[in-house]
């Protein structure tokens, strides 16, 4: 059987390093981007890893959710027509804003982190459950410990600060993956989420050094943060893209579901706010409201 993977915004940095790892473990892998040219470099060092299994680039703005419908619907026609099943989602996908800016009509923010993810995920559900055994991994971050738990409205109360409105979306991103693994429990396919912890990216590198991304408070602490958050973002993205890789592909997993693998590739208790049902519930009602599912 081929074993099949999608890693979206997998052409660079923790993605591609993704990529790479899963085509060393024998899969064929389409990587989505915006960027043709990083695109076909991309597919070139994913060949040179895995001859065998070519891959291939889809573009796609993810911040758009009609592009992400006009995806998932071409992904799943090819699985249709090919009769070969999606083994591996990755919904790698993740942006941090400084300044506040509308995609869809909606906050970027919550666009890119979940509702992107989210649809995808949704929209491609008929395909990972077809009755072979499959995967959904989403990627998290540390931001969720600063986020504000409040989902009545698509945005938080008070104003505009990009990490903790970050953070809010991965946090309504990681409640969204722990429910939907209730969901699916039963089925064939099994979800986990995946923590990279600190890399050096261009998030981490660029947006992340602007104080004004931190609500006043945190600011006066500023240069301590910032000297801290340097340190531990400064290993490769190869490493950050182990906990995605094995969530993707360790065979210890097979069976479970619902986990969160850290950044040591070991699972671990996510935050207690992910688990919180009424939450769960106030993310869905949001995701159903600003993303509804339908293929373009």
């Amino acid at each position: 059987m081929v074993k099949t993977a999608v890693v979206t915004a997998g052409t660079a940095g923790i993605g591609l390093e993704t990529a790479l790892g899963l085509a060393g473990a024998g899969f064929s892998v389409t990587v989505v981007g915006r960027d043709p040219d990083r695109g076909a470099r991309a597919v070139d060092r994913i060949n040179a890893v895995n001859p065998a299994r070519s891959g291939r680039f889809l573009p796609a703005d993810l911040g758009s959710l009609d592009q992400v419908r006009a995806l998932a619907g071409r992904i799943a026609a090819e699985h249709a027509a090919s009769g070969d099943p999606l083994t591996v989602l990755v919904n790698n996908v993740g942006a941090m804003f400084p300044r506040r800016q509308n995609l869809d009509g909606v906050e970027a923010s919550f666009v890119v982190n979940h509702l992107s993810p989210y649809l995808l995920t949704e929209l491609l559900l008929p395909t990972l459950t077809g009755g072979t055994p499959s995967r959904v991994v989403n990627v998290t971050s540390g931001a969720i410990g600063l986020a504000k738990k409040a989902f009545d409205a698509v945005e938080p109360p008070g104003g505009y600060y990009g990490f903790h409105w970050y953070g809010r979306a991965k946090l309504a991103n990681l409640a969204y993956t722990l429910d939907l693994a209730n969901r699916l429990e039963g089925t064939t396919a099994s979800v986990f989420a995946a923590d990279p912890g600190g890399a050096a990216t261009d998030m981490t590198h660029g947006t992340m050094t602007d104080p004004k991304i931190v609500s006043p408070p945190l600011r006066l602490l500023w240069p301590l943060v910032r000297r801290t958050f340097e340190r531990s973002t400064s290993g490769p993205a190869s490493a950050a893209a182990r906990p995605s890789i094995t969530a993707a592909t360790d065979e210890a997993l097979t069976g479970r579901t619902g986990l969160v693998i850290g950044a040591q590739a070991h699972p671990v208790t996510p935050p207690r706010a992910a688990t919180d049902p009424r939450i769960a519930q106030a993310v869905r009602r949001l995701s159903e409201r600003y993303a509804p599912l339908t293929l373009t």
